[in-house]
C-alpha cells in the first residue's frame, strides 16, 4: 500500500516523497483513512512507529480541504502533549508535512515568555500544539478561542495524567466544542486513559498495532545489578570499558541528573543534562548539542522520556528505574526507532526490586541479568520474573570472626539487610475534576 492509496492530497504526497516516506507504517495504514472520514480514534502503538504522521497527515488534509479561514485568536485543530520537548518535536514534524500547504501551525508551552505566543495567536492558527498548563493560561487571558475547533488530539495522554494535569485537562475539555473529532495516540494506555477515552470519544476506531504496553522488539534489554551508592561509578566504568559512544541516560531526580553530569564533565566526557528545573532554552540547546554529536552523554529525567526523536541512537541507560512502569517503555523507545536496532541497559539496586518486578510484568518478559566484575552488589537484588513473583531476599554472606576484639565480638556478625523496597504505588483513576499537582511541563 502507498500513501496515495490512502487518499491524501497531492501536496502532501509530494512532501512525503521528498522526505523519502515510502510506505505507510501499520498504525498509519489504519489511522489515516479513519481520520480522513472524521472518525474518532483510539490508537496504541510503540513509540517510533509513526504515530505523529498517523494523525498529522489526515488532519492537514482535512484542514486544507474543509472549513473557513481561521479567525483571529482562533484554532482549528489542537494537539495536546505532556512536555515541552514533545511539543517541539510534534510541531517540527507538522511543519515538515505542511510545507506545501497554505496553513499556519504553532507550538505553545511553558518555560518561555507568554507574550510572543499571544502575539502569534492573534493571526489565528490552523493547527496548534500545546502543553495543557500554558494553553490554559492563554485561554484564561482570552488569547486563544476554540469556537472554530474541529479536531482535538491527545498525544501521550497517560503521561499528562502522570504529571498531574487532570484538573487542567478537565477545564480545557469544558471549554472545547462538544461537536469535534477526538483522537488519542500513545505508546501505552493506562486504565485512567481508557476511562477518559470512554468519556471523550464517540464510537472510536480502536487501533493496536502491538500488544498493549509492549516494549519494542528492536531493542535488546538487559540489566546489571549494583549497590545504589556505586551506580555512577559503574556507569563511568561501563562507558569506558565497553567503549560506548552516544548514550542517553535516565535518572529519577534532578539532583541525581546534575551529579552524574558533573561527574562525567570532571572525567573529561562531553555531557549535558535536561530536567524540569532548567529553562527551556537550556533544554533545547542540550538536545541540539546531543543530536549534533557535540555531547556524547545526555542525562535526563523523565521529561525526556517522550519527545526526543534522535536518529540512530544506539543506547539508553536507566541509571534509576522509573516509578511508573509504563515510562520504562517510553524511555527505551528512544532507541531502536524506525526499524533500527538498539540497546537498553538498567542499573538496578536492591531497593528497586518492586519497580523491576512491575516493569517485567508490564512488558511480559524477564530481563537478562549480569554482574560486572568488581561491582558485585553487597545487597543482592532478589530474583524476579514476568509473573510478578519476587523470591525471598538472599542474605549477605556472613563475615568471619573478629579475633581479639571486645567481649561479644567473637560471634558471627550478620551484615545489614537493605531497606525494604518501597511499596509500588497504585495509580488511581482520576475523576477529571479533582485537584492534581502539576509538574513543570
Amino acid at each position: 500500500m502507498t500513501f496515495a492509496e490512502l487518499g491524501l492530497i497531492d501536496p502532501l504526497l509530494r512532501t512525503l516523497e521528498s522526505l523519502e516516506y515510502r510506505t505507510p507504517t501499520p498504525v498509519q495504514k489504519e489511522a489515516i483513512p479513519a481520520v480522513l472520514k472524521g472518525r474518532d480514534v483510539l490508537a496504541a502503538a510503540q513509540t517510533g512507529t509513526g504515530k505523529t504522521a498517523g494523525f498529522a497527515l489526515p488532519l492537514l488534509h482535512r484542514l486544507t480541504m474543509e472549513g473557513a479561514q481561521v479567525a483571529s485568536n482562533s484554532v482549528r485543530a489542537l494537539v495536546l502533549v505532556p512536555t515541552r520537548e514533545l511539543a517541539e518535536q510534534v510541531h517540527q514534524s507538522i511543519q515538515q508535512y505542511a510545507q506545501n500547504l497554505p496553513l499556519r501551525s504553532y507550538a505553545v508551552y511553558g518555560g518561555v515568555s507568554i507574550n510572543p505566543q499571544m502575539m502569534k495567536l492573534r493571526k489565528g492558527i490552523d493547527l496548534l500544539v500545546a502543553t495543557p498548563g500554558r494553553l490554559l493560561d492563554l485561554y484564561r487571558q482570552n488569547a486563544v478561542k476554540f469556537g472554530q475547533l474541529q479536531a482535538l488530539v491527545l498525544d501521550e495522554a497517560d503521561r499528562m495524567l502522570d504529571l498531574g494535569f487532570a484538573q487542567e485537562l478537565d477545564e480545557l475539555f469544558c471549554a472545547l466544542p462538544k461537536r469535534r473529532q477526538t483522537l488519542l495516540f500513545s505508546a501505552t494506555f493506562s486504565d485512567a486513559v481508557r476511562q477518559m477515552a470512554r468519556e471523550l470519544l464517540r464510537d472510536p476506531l480502536s487501533i493496536e498495532v502491538s500488544p498493549r504496553n509492549a516494549a519494542a522488539k528492536s531493542v535488546k534489554q538487559w540489566l546489571v545489578t549494583v549497590d545504589k551508592k556505586r551506580k555512577s561509578e559503574l556507569f563511568l566504568h561501563l562507558y569506558r570499558d565497553r567503549r560506548w559512544d552516544q548514550v542517553l541516560v535516565f535518572g529519577k531526580t534532578r539532583k541525581g541528573v546534575d551529579e552524574l553530569e558533573q561527574t562525567l564533565l570532571a572525567e573529561g566526557i562531553a555531557a549535558d543534562s535536561i530536567h524540569g528545573d532548567k529553562p527551556q532554552p537550556s533544554r533545547l540547546r542540550a538536545l541540539q548539542r546531543f543530536k549534533a554529536g557535540e555531547v556524547r552523554v545526555l542525562v535526563a529525567t523523565d521529561v525526556a522520556a517522550r519527545g526526543l526523536d534522535i536518529d540512530d541512537l544506539p543506547l539508553v541507560v536507566n541509571l534509576d528505574l522509573p516509578i511508573v512502569a509504563e515510562d520504562y517503555v517510553h524511555r527505551i523507545g528512544r532507541t531502536g526507532r524506525a526499524g533500527a536496532t538498539g540497546e537498553a541497559v538498567s542499573l538496578v539496586c536492591a531497593d528497586e526490586v518492586q519497580l523491576l518486578s512491575a516493569i517485567e510484568v508490564l512488558i511480559r518478559q524477564t530481563l537478562r541479568r549480569e554482574e560486572e566484575p568488581g561491582f558485585e552488589p553487597d545487597h543482592r537484588v532478589p530474583q524476579t520474573d514476568a509473573s510478578g513473583q519476587i523470591l525471598k531476599k538472599p542474605k549477605k554472606p556472613k563475615k568471619p570472626k573478629v579475633v581479639g576484639g571486645k567481649a561479644g565480638m567473637g560471634k558471627w556478625l550478620e551484615a545489614d539487610e537493605p531497606a525494604e523496597p518501597p511499596i509500588k504505588a497504585v495509580r488511581k483513576v482520576p475523576s477529571f475534576g479533582g485537584k492534581g499537582r502539576r509538574s513543570k511541563p
